[in-house]
């Protein structure tokens, strides 16, 4: 906790300056998870709802206000012969509306609930498949950056030669072109890393100074054997806020329909009345009870409507369960997919040995023991096995988080949590 509490206070003394300088930021991907929960505007606008929420529910707890009159005051007369007459009424609901009610607004604050998880759902998913985004294109401008050190070496080298007529222009051209396309691939690059440093940067309410960089480690991924449909349409039941939500809804509508038939049934205001020389005698006190009398109005088009809502909340329920089931099959597809294509490229001996190979490339080309179309070839080799294994181990942890996304939770190194 000390740690991200350290991380914390340089963040928030960052959004105090604007400075013309960039600040660089390295974060953990867990670091930058904890800085998103405790920073995101939009998380905490949503988390005011479910104060709302609580709120509404308090209000439909309480009673109707008594009501107070006072008529027939006489502004002619003064002293004890002064007429007047004082009513003091009170609304009593029967059928139980207002507990009725408050069930209802208990129902509405678990949908802000489920609301709230779906959307931190939905933003956590974006933020990690961001930070991957970032890592890759952090790692892959390493690849080019090696490439170019590499070409402009040689390039420095051949032009000597060239100038000293040991060599003939022709290869020096083709170096200065391949080092032409590689300086276009980093502007490229570049561009896409700065628009992913804008979104991250409002994700995680940073200010415009900071440059993230994400530190690279290694990241646990559930084997696809451990892992059945099955288990997972099960969890997705309990976890998923979109389902928890869609059976939510169809509470929340018949609890409106046992209220909308409640509301048949008239409610009852009792009355207690004083009158001062407002009749036979000089002070009378009175009691009185209303109610209405459901001869033509028996709340029939309320019912009906609720009766609607009921089976329309439970026909869209089945349409997203069904959705939901659907989307489980395919993430879990494709996870699988992608794990076995990682795990094969992980296993290729060749791929760690890439860096070392390219100075040796270059080496043998400086002293021509190899020719130009054997270096031009390595380098395209270079940066597109490399490529791959970065694309890969991106899409992967992608697909992971695509996967946990449709389940509603979190995959460890044992299975779900």
């Amino acid at each position: 906790m000390k740690k991200y509490s350290l991380l914390f206070v340089h963040i928030y003394a960052s959004l105090t300056l604007f400075a013309q300088e960039t600040t660089p930021l390295r974060l953990t991907r867990d670091q930058a998870e904890q800085i998103f929960l405790d920073q995101n505007l939009e998380l905490l606008a949503e988390k005011m709802n479910i104060s709302m929420a609580d709120a509404a529910v308090a209000q439909a707890k309480l009673w109707e206000n008594p009501t107070f009159t006072l008529s027939d005051f006489n502004v002619w007369k003064a002293g004890e012969e002064r007429e007047f007459s004082l009513e003091l009424s009170q609304l009593v609901q029967t059928a139980n509306k207002r507990g009725k009610l408050v069930r209802m607004e208990k129902i509405s604050r678990e949908i802000a609930v489920t609301e709230f998880e779906e959307l931190l759902r939905a933003l956590k998913t974006d933020l990690r498949k961001q930070l991957d985004e970032l890592l890759y294109l952090q790692e892959y401008r390493k690849v080019l950056d090696n490439q170019v050190a590499s070409l402009t070496q040689l390039t420095a080298s051949y032009a000597r030669q060239v100038q000293q007529g040991n060599l003939a222009k022709s290869e020096l051209l083709r170096l200065q072109a391949a080092l032409l396309e590689a300086d276009n691939e980093q502007v490229e690059i570049t561009t896409g890393w700065n628009g992913l440093q804008k979104e991250i940067k409002n994700l995680l309410h940073l200010a415009p100074q900071v440059v993230v960089e994400i530190e690279t480690g290694s990241k646990t991924y559930v084997p696809p054997g451990q892992l059945t449909l099955s288990h997972l349409v099960e969890l997705a039941g309990e976890h998923h806020p979109g389902l928890k939500r869609a059976g939510l809804q169809t509470s929340y509508f018949e609890k409106s329909l046992a209220l909308e038939k409640a509301r048949r049934i008239p409610d009852l205001t009792f009355s207690a009345a004083y009158d001062r020389y407002g009749g036979v005698w000089k002070d009378f006190v009175g009691l009185g009870v209303s109610i209405d009398l459901p001869l033509f109005n028996r709340n029939q088009g309320n019912i009906r409507s609720a009766r609607i809502q009921v089976e329309q909340s439970r026909i869209e329920a089945n349409r997203q369960q069904n959705t939901v089931w659907n989307e489980i099959a395919e993430a879990l597809a494709n996870y699988s997919t992608f794990y076995t294509f990682y795990e094969r490229l992980e296993q290729n001996p060749v791929l760690q040995e890439l860096d070392e190979m390219l100075a040796i490339y270059t080496r043998n080309l400086l002293e021509r023991n190899i020719s130009m179309l054997e270096y031009i070839d390595f380098i395209e080799t270079y940066k597109s096995n490399k490529e791959t294994f970065l694309r890969a181990a991106r899409n992967l942890s992608g697909q992971l988080e695509e996967l946990q996304y449709k389940v509603g939770t979190e995959l460890n190194e044992n299975g779900f949590d």
